[in-house]
């Protein structure tokens, strides 16, 4: 396939994610308040959408409180920054097992296994433009852990999304997630415009080599919007990848940690950096109205 680099380029900045980066950096927001922050800082730098996932205020762990998502949504919507808002709703299908020779019973108290209306409840009140749907079930890094999104869980989360009038963000870790999210496109229960984020380098998913962004590439319709990006060290050279494979971005702390060997990041200081590598590349930098344009997305007022 030759390379058909994409000329009007928008960024995603994944503000916090839900891993254990919390005690690794200063600058990995936990309260709303420092999500909300650090989300409007990193739209002033360049993003037009912002990634959210919430954290518990005091421990930093990963939260499904609906009450800290709608603080953080309603922060970011009253601030004078222009931004689109994207909320995770991958939480909720954690489930880790007990040792090999004693699988069953699973372990409960690290195990997280919620109905569909409880993974979107969040989304249902706060009415985010994109929200995010883990097309898959995948071993995810840790030894017992299984990430699990089954097809029924599936149909049924895309089925509340697209009836709230919030536009699915597929989260394809790896061929197979892409494979069954066209089927949910093929059965109605996703409408178009559909986009799709090829999440690289994620422990068991795809590898983040080029051969592999460029297999996951392929296996995207030719009329649905892509983004793309590699954890850590590799977080910088896939915006230009993705450029160059025709995609969009997305770059943050829930990725990668750093600006550089040795020194810790803001989420501004690596979208200005994406934006820097997406200019020089001759590609322009797309605003928040122009990527809702793009994308069919409506702006919800403040609550």
């Amino acid at each position: 396939m030759p390379l058909q680099m994409n000329k009007q380029v928008f960024i995603t900045c994944a503000v916090t994610g839900s891993g254990g980066t919390q005690d690794r950096s200063p600058h990995v927001p936990r309260s709303p308040k420092e999500i909300a922050d650090s989300a409007i800082d990193a739209a002033k730098a360049g993003a037009a959408i912002v990634h959210c996932h919430v954290r518990d205020p005091e421990t930093g762990a990963p939260s499904r409180r609906v009450d800290l998502y709608r603080e953080v949504t309603e922060r970011i919507r009253e601030s004078d920054t222009d931004v689109v808002i994207n909320l995770t709703a991958g939480m909720g299908g954690d489930l880790v097992f007990g040792p090999a020779d004693a699988p069953m019973p699973h372990d409960e108290a690290a195990s997280d296994m919620a109905s569909a209306a409880d993974r979107v409840e969040h989304v249902a009140d706060s009415r985010p433009e994109i929200c995010t749907l883990d097309c898959g079930t995948m071993n995810f890094a840790e030894a017992d852990y299984v990430m699990t999104n089954t097809p029924g869980m599936l149909r049924e989360m895309g089925r509340m999304m697209t009836e709230l009038g919030v536009q699915v963000e597929i989260e394809a870790f790896d061929t197979g997630h892409l494979w069954f999210a066209k089927r949910l496109a093929e059965e109605g229960i996703i409408e178009a415009p559909h986009l799709v984020q090829l999440c690289m380098g994620v422990p068991w998913g795809a590898p983040d080599d080029l051969n592999t962004l460029m297999a996951m590439v392929n296996n995207v319709p030719d009329d649905w919007h892509f983004s793309a990006f590699a954890l850590g060290q590799n977080e910088m050279p896939y915006v230009a990848a993705a450029v160059l494979a025709g995609g969009n971005v997305r770059v943050g702390l829930e990725d990668n940690l750093y600006l550089e060997k040795g020194v810790l990041a803001t989420n501004a200081q690596l979208v200005e950096r994406a934006v820097r590598i997406i200019s020089d590349m001759g590609a322009t930098v797309m605003t928040p109205e122009a990527t809702r344009e793009k994308l069919a997305l409506t702006k919800q007022a403040p609550r």
